[in-house]
């Protein structure tokens, strides 16, 4: 499945091949824009509790990425794949470095390399995790290791056969059992002490290992004493092996103890974000921004914690594809001090297609290359905004500095005299063009246009030459974030070849292309600045400029010029993604949409569009990109009543049809499968709905606010589905951060989509009406409209005991904070954003549905406060 050109060495010699001074000049530039951190330097903290390097004592700024293929799914899903752990290393460590990543983390699942004694086993996944610390040390990459997991082996599998101490002691007993307590001891004495069998260093020597977290995410109750004792001993136990560098421990997992973690004898502390929650089940939605703003911490005033450093060892915007996240996190960081963040987690390259380690996260390279190009410009956004520095709330498109993010046009974009970075199609020109070093970007841009889904990578050489990189067609054919199986593809990857054009000042029109890769003989003349070309590694070069000098062994920083890491095409039939509109406007032409993997250049795609048992026509589809497909539906089918339609592919004389992938074609006499989109033709004036309980569950998100609530289906008296919101009964001891006043439960629709189909009736609209009713003296009802620039609108709805109709004029809606759903993790991160709306609410713009029940006033009903909704729609 996965092809790697060529093999990574052992050792990084640098090539000369007698280049002369303009070689010895190209090797010592960096492959990125970064101030790289020192190759040997230790890290210290000052008296002001700031993370430095040592000797030129400037302040760590990394940023980068868990990595698990060591360990527990991800290791055992390797061998079953064939593919041996240290080649999914090698193959990932690379697309690491191109991406810029200078930060490793992982907690180790010491369950796997201990005995019940906390006895180090000299086995193969401890093999394993030193031949990846020798990887990352080879490109550059520092380390912090967080030596205890806590965690089984199996997620999503069953647990397997395991030997250590955590198999026996869970998190709410390893800090008070006095068993546990001693084999963690004995645990860490010995890993520190451990020798890197590749490296020939010890753990607590490594340069490259600039610091530890004893554990990860420890479940720790009151009293404060028996927190502060292991805390204590743990640092003891570390400090006895003659470690002297930063020990760092989680200050976010357990508040109720937060005072002994403050007091405690650590050097720094570790945070994680998860601002859209986890394992929501499907894609999010939406303008979620706002989630990402600011990242407040409750301690910041405290002298113990302003006293020491502070790292982020995990962070995501899980279930979000949208590549505009990770730029706002990075800054919210800085903002918030931090010295080191960590996504959680790179999925490696031979499971991506699966997305199978953690169905929550996504992010590959190869297989999600818009939101892995987001992580390389947050990479920079880290390194570039000076830690503590503020900025202003959240606007419609956001620039600071050298960046801009925009939601609306799915696009982050770093924009520097020597770089250009962007993670979707931009207009935006790159600010010195005859000064660009680094382009990379997915889209087309003013200097490069291409029509593939893959990644690319520019790279100046010296000047008027280029490396240019092309990764392949990555093409989405499930929701990545649904349940997930080694047995289903989410992402296909396509090794099309496709025109690619070139607008580089000093290149030309007619420069030259030799391929570098392994197996890569490609040559070739631009003609009119574009070329045409599979995916791979390629020297650029203005019309008569020598490139024999550059070879696939030349070094560019932590690179070879020949690397290339790509998985292989993925084999299968011809697959048509298509998702049917809610509605459609009667007498309007309508484009019809679809994503096409598999589909070669000549094959003929066409929809076949019937106006339920009357009249069908067969419409050819334009093909705009060799993945893509688009039809227009004339206005005369498109009268009152049910569009049915399927999409034909063509090759040759063989006719597949979609949904379904069915042999023949609908027109035929004796084409039985029944398969089939479907979508109603309203008449102007039409409700248009915003939620159906009976059909939306899987295009919403509901549930319970910290813990006050949770979420059900149930059928009501005349047989219809409903969404219930229960409020959860009153803790006994409310947690940490628990705000009484909070809505209990919660549903976020979004409707953006059923709105654009009919955003010509957008002002027409006068009225929201919720069939709802309320049980068990549930709390008040608010309903909040959002629109995509993450401006909310809110009115406040009596509901009745009985179902019923509830008529809200959408003049009633006024402008107001944002609840912040679904709700981030940790804990003390903010309820709501602040409210940027305008007096009135602008319809058209509105994406997002909020219903958020509010908690009960004390009553003497043994009823569960609930509300129960069965839909939402515009008339």
């Amino acid at each position: 499945m996965i092809r790697v050109v060529p093999s990574v060495s052992r050792r990084w010699p640098v090539v000369l091949a007698g280049c002369g001074w303009l070689l010895a000049l190209l090797i010592s530039l960096p492959a990125f824009a970064q101030k790289a951190p020192p190759k040997t330097a230790d890290v210290y903290v000052d008296a002001a509790g700031v993370l430095r390097w040592q000797g030129s004592k400037q302040e760590v700024a990394l940023f980068g990425v868990n990595y698990t293929t060591p360990f527990a799914h991800s290791y055992r899903a390797h061998r079953r794949l064939g593919i041996t752990p240290e080649q999914g290393i090698d193959q990932d460590v690379y697309h690491l470095s191109r991406l810029g990543i200078d930060a490793f983390r992982v907690h180790v699942w010491d369950v796997e390399i201990t005995d019940t004694l906390g006895n180090v086993l000299e086995n193969e996944h401890l093999r394993l995790l030193d031949y990846l610390l020798q990887r990352l040390k080879q490109r550059g990459i520092k380390t912090v290791l967080t030596p205890i997991a806590y965690w089984g082996n199996g997620y999503p599998e069953p647990d397997t056969a395991q030997t250590g101490f955590s198999a026996i002691y869970p998190k709410g007993q390893a800090y008070n059992n006095p068993r546990a307590i001693r084999a963690q001891e004995n645990y860490l004495r010995q890993f520190l002490n451990h020798r890197n069998q590749y490296t020939g260093l010890l753990n607590r020597e490594d340069p490259d290992i600039i610091a530890y977290e004893v554990c990860n995410e420890p479940h720790y109750r009151q009293p404060e004493a028996e927190v502060s004792e292991f805390v204590q001993r743990m640092v003891a136990a570390m400090r006895a092996t003659g470690y002297k560098k930063p020990i760092f421990y989680n200050l976010a997992e357990s508040p109720a103890v937060a005072n002994a973690i403050l007091s405690s004898p650590v050097q720094g502390f570790t945070f994680q974000w998860y601002p859209s929650a986890l394992v929501n089940g499907h894609t999010l939605r939406g303008n979620l921004l706002p989630l990402v703003e600011k990242y407040p911490i409750p301690y910041a005033q405290d002298p113990r914690f302003v006293s020491k450093p502070r790292l982020v060892y995990e962070f995501e915007s899980a279930d979000i594809l949208q590549p505009v996240m990770y730029p706002l996190m990075a800054r919210s960081f800085r903002a918030a001090g931090m010295q080191w963040a960590t996504q959680f987690a790179y999925d490696p390259l031979a499971l991506a297609y699966a997305n199978t380690e953690y169905q929550t996260h996504y992010l590959n390279l190869a297989y999600t290359p818009a939101k892995a190009i987001s992580l390389l410009i947050a990479g920079q956004v880290f390194r570039q905004v000076k830690r503590n520095q503020q900025f202003a709330a959240y606007p419609q498109d956001s620039t600071f500095g050298n960046f801009r993010v925009s939601y609306r046009n799915g696009l982050s974009e770093l924009n520097t005299p020597e770089e250009f970075y962007y993670t979707s199609t931009t207009t935006t020109a790159p600010r010195k063009p005859a000064a660009l070093r680094r382009v990379a970007g997915t889209g087309s841009s003013p200097v490069v246009q291409y029509q593939g889904t893959g990644a690319y990578f520019l790279d100046q050489l010296a000047p008027s030459i280029w490396r240019l990189e092309v990764m392949p067609d990555a093409i989405q054919v499930r929701d990545p974030f649904a349940k997930t199986s080694l047995r289903q593809t989410v992402t296909r990857i396509a090794w099309n070849t496709q025109p690619l054009r070139l607008t580089l000042p000093g290149l030309g029109a007619d420069f030259t292309v030799r391929g570098l890769n392994e197996g890569n003989a490609f040559q070739t003349q631009a003609s009119n600045s574009t070329v045409v070309l599979r995916p791979g590694v390629y020297v650029v070069a203005a019309r008569g400029k020598s490139t024999t000098a550059y070879t696939a062994q030349t070094q560019l920083g932590a690179l070879k010029l020949g690397e290339f890491v790509a998985p292989a095409a993925t084999p299968g039939p011809v697959q048509v993604m298509h998702a049917a509109p809610a509605q459609l406007p009667a007498g309007q032409p309508a484009v019809l949409r679809a994503t096409i993997a598999g589909a070669e250049p000549a094959d003929s795609v066409l929809l076949i569009a019937q106006h339920f048992y009357g009249q069908t026509r067969t419409i050819p589809m334009r093909r705009p990109t060799l993945t893509t497909a688009e039809a227009t539906v004339p206005a005369e089918l498109l009268y009152p009543g049910l569009l049915r339609y399927w999409v034909a592919v063509k090759y040759n004389q063989q006719t597949t049809t979609f949904p379904g992938g069915f042999a023949g074609s609908p027109r035929d006499w004796d084409y039985a499968p029944q398969d089939r989109w479907e979508t109603p033709i309203v008449p102007a004036g039409a409700p248009l709905p915003l939620f159906q309980a009976a059909h939306d569950q899987q295009r919403v998100e509901a549930g319970g606010v910290n813990g006050s609530g949770w979420t059900d289906y149930v059928t009501t008296s005349t047989g219809h589905l409903a969404l219930r919101l229960l409020q959860a009964p009153t803790p006994a001891s409310p947690p940490a951060f628990f705000d009484p006043t909070a809505p209990v439960a919660f549903l976020r629709a979004y409707f953006g989509d059923r709105l654009a189909a009919r955003a010509s009736e957008a002002g027409n609209f006068r009225e929201l009406v919720l069939r709802a009713r309320r049980g068990g003296a549930a709390g008040p009802v608010r309903l909040v409209l959002t629109t995509r620039d993450a401006a909310a609108y809110a009115t406040e709805v009596e509901v009745g005991a009985d179902m019923q109709e509830i008529r809200m004029p959408l003049a009633a809606f006024r402008p107001a904070q944002q609840v912040l759903l679904p709700r981030p993790y940790p804990s003390f991160l903010p309820m709501n954003s602040p409210s940027n709306a305008g007096p009135a609410l602008p319809l058209a713009q509105a994406e997002i549905l909020q219903i958020l029940l509010s908690p009960a006033a004390a009553s003497g009903s043994t009823e569960r406060p609930f509300l129960d909704i069965e839909s939402v729609e515009l008339r």
